[in-house]
């Protein structure tokens, strides 16, 4: 009993002087932090409020991490609301996915869609799969076979992690469906898994680029030569950023990264704000026409729509210039797309919607009569099935997602992914932060979001009474004009004939057997 009293004793000795030296610490921090407050001129705030007014950046911090859980309702957030990421993580966790009491989602927002059920819905027996959609069936040696409908947007590895692009990749392959590789280069890690892969050209040329940073035939045939590299995108413009390049923050340019790419190690890896080597539409159809010619393979381009008239202009010049210089497929990102790091000046005010330049797209293209022959796909937002689904039902081919698969690896939308902090170890390099994301759990969760996308989109194809989403069309869809009233979809937004000038190329197209699809 002794001992324990003495010990007692010197335990509360060494409490108290612990205590007494941690207060007068914080009292001499006090003082400095008071003397520093007073004398900065920086400030405003902490100068007139020393001490005191540094609790307002530390609030001013936390309060984007604490609204999304404590204050933010179900629809409320940006980009993504609650309600869309939790049916991402349920869609890749494969558990429940039905709601109960009724929808949050406002159903009577002017500008919004609804689709039309029919009163005799497809029966699950009279349902089919997708059916196989064929690119650059009319222009190459080895056109693109594929049944898929949804499909994995670019992301570069740089700005994901290998973990992440592991993942996505194995996951892709698991479900049937392609994996875009981003501006940022071919890595072993998109081949490993084994999927379709289409292979992005930016502006910087990443991967396919000489020592003057020029395309570099030679390693454009090395990458066309992997056969799971299926297709060649040449990126214009992206959502995020549109009329400016990608950008990864030296600290995340590894010695791995910088090999992929063909720069520095450490050095900010900032592309150019457009293709020095294109810069009219001649240029695009002509690189087109080159890469094509040089890989064998099916090539397309991407682009943010912002000038209307620009694909008016692109359809006459390939009439003047014939099929050889015609897009395979054009990707059209949505002014709100984007995954990574962009001034916000471009983020919020530049380029058109998807909602928007969509049917625009698919209306050029098939008033001039290249519909055949140029595959649309669809990007921006599209996360969930309902949003998805209206893309197909406005002319899409196929729906590309970035952020959707980011959800199936586990994203939490911490706003962190212009920096080397992700929580979640998917656009981080930071090793600690990486063993977090174990690939061969997650490439499971991958695939069970493309599935279950795509389950939810044939569920709302099968209630509009089609037998497989590609049937959706915009008769089925109805836009929200106010409470009590709303427009088709095809009348307000018409899909055209072709132009009676464009027939005779159609027809002659046609006969020469060239199927049409």
């Amino acid at each position: 009993m002794e001992f324990l009293w003495s010990v007692t004793s010197v335990t509360i000795h060494w409490a108290a002087l612990f205590f007494v030296v941690l207060c007068f610490a914080l009292l001499v921090a006090l003082v400095v932090m008071y003397w520093v407050d007073t004398h900065q001129t920086a400030h405003t705030i902490r100068r007139n409020y020393p001490i005191v007014g540094r609790f307002r950046y530390l609030f001013e911090h936390l309060g984007e991490f604490f609204r999304q859980y404590f204050f933010a309702l179900d629809r409320e957030e940006r980009p993504f609301d609650r309600a869309e990421r939790s049916w991402a993580y349920r869609a890749a966790k494969k558990v429940d996915a039905t709601i109960a009491f009724g929808s949050t989602r406002s159903l009577d927002t002017p500008g919004d869609i609804y689709f039309l059920n029919c009163a005799f819905p497809t029966l699950e027996e009279d349902a089919a799969q997708p059916k196989e959609i064929s690119i650059g069936e009319h222009t190459t040696k080895h056109p693109y076979r594929t049944r898929s409908v949804i499909n994995i947007s670019g992301m570069s590895f740089g700005a994901l992690s290998k973990p992440a692009v592991q993942a996505l990749s194995r996951g892709a392959r698991k479900a049937g469906i392609w994996m875009n590789t981003g501006e940022g280069g071919l890595s072993p890690y998109h081949l490993e898994g084994g999927c379709d892969l289409v292979f992005q050209i930016g502006t910087a040329k990443y991967g396919v680029r000489d020592a003057h940073g020029h395309l570099s035939d030679d390693k454009l045939k090395a990458i066309a030569d992997h056969d799971n590299v299926r297709m060649f995108e040449i990126k214009m413009s992206q959502g995020a950023k549109p009329g400016k390049g990608g950008m990864l923050p030296g600290a995340k340019v590894t010695e791995e990264i910088a090999h992929t790419r063909g720069i520095p190690v450490g050095a900010d890896s900032i592309s150019p704000n457009g293709h020095t080597d294109i810069k009219s539409i001649d240029d695009l159809l002509a690189m087109i026409h080159h890469v094509r010619k040089v890989t064998g393979k099916p090539v397309g381009f991407k682009m943010v729509v912002g000038d209307a008239t620009f694909f008016d202009k692109m359809c006459d010049l390939i009439h003047k210039k014939g099929l050889d210089y015609c897009p395979d497929f054009i990707t059209i990102d949505s002014s709100d797309g984007g995954t990574g790091a962009a001034p916000q000046s471009l983020m919020d005010y530049v380029g058109m919607q998807l909602r928007e330049s969509l049917p625009l797209v698919v209306n050029a293209i098939t008033s001039h009569g290249l519909r055949p022959y140029i595959k649309v796909i669809a990007s921006g937002k599209l996360i969930v099935p309902g949003k998805a689904a209206w893309a197909l039902s406005a002319g899409a081919d196929f729906v590309v997602s970035a952020r959707g698969f980011l959800f199936s690896l586990g994203c939490i939308q911490a706003l962190q992914c212009n920096k080397n902090t992700c929580p979640t170890g998917i656009t981080t390099h930071n090793p600690e932060l990486q063993k977090g994301l174990v690939a061969t759990e997650k490439s499971e969760r991958v695939a069970n979001y493309a599935q279950e996308l795509l389950h939810g989109i044939g569920l709302i194809a099968h209630s509009c009474g089609v037998k497989e989403p590609r049937e959706l069309n915009r008769s089925h869809v109805r836009i929200i004009e106010n409470q009590s009233r709303s427009q088709l979809f095809s009348e307000a937004n018409p899909l055209p004939e072709v132009k009676t000038e464009y027939l005779n190329f159609v027809a002659q197209k046609d006969r020469e057997g060239t199927p049409l699809q």
